[in-house]
């Protein structure tokens, strides 16, 4: 495919009413570590809430249905603690992913004052975001959704009405970690209670009528089978991610890229939050917090400046769509 120009490729992305510059303000003071951070999403809220119900209702059907009505008081208990530390664990780390800022850059920091003060030398660059006005550093991508710019964006997630970032990554895995292993934990139990119940008398099985609970049963059983296979294999997903340190953005655009990757358990301890500990399974311990990126960290340097300007119509359609540059020429 052919190459645009390298003026013309600028000239595109220097448009004023590309970059609107007008609506570029200086950013606000970063708030300390640990401030809430929640999205107004109607979609994310629905499916925040949905997440919360399904849940609940597996703690009813658990509770009510199988564990007290049952003369086994052993079996009871243990069952009961058990589901409950797990589901516990699961909506405290799902709070955690949905109000925990996943790694927003400083919205309105890319005006010509700013970039100047950079000083940028020959071959240096910074992408600048048209869409929040904001200086991108490495590996930072826009959410259309949360509209700013997350540091190691791997996805909008809905059902946790949050992006999943360096900041937050750690709640979406145990999240999706402890919702799998509450489903499997109810289908274990779903089947055992079955099995009870056809052994002895309907109506001594339950406290609800049989018609009842069959429905409550079968209703359970459908929503921890198709919760543990999403569970499990988001978790695997992210698993992966990590230790390849790759997000899902960056393998989707990568294509057939290779791209240079850190050691495996760097990434992991990262995320997580030191050595290998308790606190790994911990929704309240908090995940590794990188330093504050100084300004120099948003500077890019290239190898050539045709390799920062000179792109293909292809390209350049994705760029203009995400990101623009501020090239220094030689």
């Amino acid at each position: 495919m052919m190459l645009i120009p390298t003026h013309h490729f600028r000239d595109i992305e220097r448009k004023p009413e590309y970059l609107q510059p007008e609506k570029c303000v200086p950013p606000p003071y970063p708030g300390p570590v640990g401030t809430m951070w929640f999205i107004r999403d109607s979609c994310g809220i629905a499916c925040a809430i949905v997440t919360w119900f399904l849940v609940l209702y597996a703690e009813f059907v658990v509770l009510f249905v199988m564990l007290i009505p049952s003369r086994d008081y052993v079996y009871s208990i243990i069952n009961g603690i058990v589901f409950n530390l797990l589901a516990f664990l699961a909506l405290a780390s799902h709070c955690r992913a949905m109000l925990t800022d996943p790694g927003a850059v400083p919205k309105g920091n890319a005006t010509k004052e700013f970039i100047e003060s950079l000083q940028l030398k020959p071959g240096q660059v910074v992408y600048k975001c048209p869409k929040c006005c904001s200086i991108k550093p490495d590996r930072a991508h826009h959410c259309s959704v949360c509209k700013r710019c997350i540091r190691k964006m791997d996805h909008h997630c809905p059902w946790v009405n949050n992006c999943v970032g360096e900041n937050n990554q750690k709640y979406f895995v145990l999240f999706t970690m402890y919702i799998a292993l509450i489903s499997l934990h109810a289908l274990i139990m779903v089947g055992f209670h079955f099995l009870h119940c056809f052994e002895e008398d309907w109506t001594k099985c339950s406290s609800f009528s049989p018609p009842t609970t069959v429905i409550l049963l079968i209703l359970l059983c459908f929503e921890a089978l198709l919760f543990l296979i999403f569970t499990s294999v988001m978790f695997g997903t992210q698993v992966h991610s990590i230790c390849t340190d790759e997000t899902t953005i960056e393998r989707l655009k990568r294509k057939d890229q290779p791209r240079e990757h850190t050691a495996s358990w760097r990434s992991v301890k990262e995320i997580f939050g030191g050595d290998f500990s308790l606190n790994w399974f911990n929704p309240f311990s908090r995940p590794w917090q990188p330093e504050t990126p100084s300004d120099k960290d948003l500077v890019r340097q290239v190898s050539s400046l045709s390799d920062s300007t000179e792109t293909t119509e292809e390209q350049s359609e994705e760029i203009k769509d995400e990101d623009s540059i501020e090239v220094i020429d030689e």
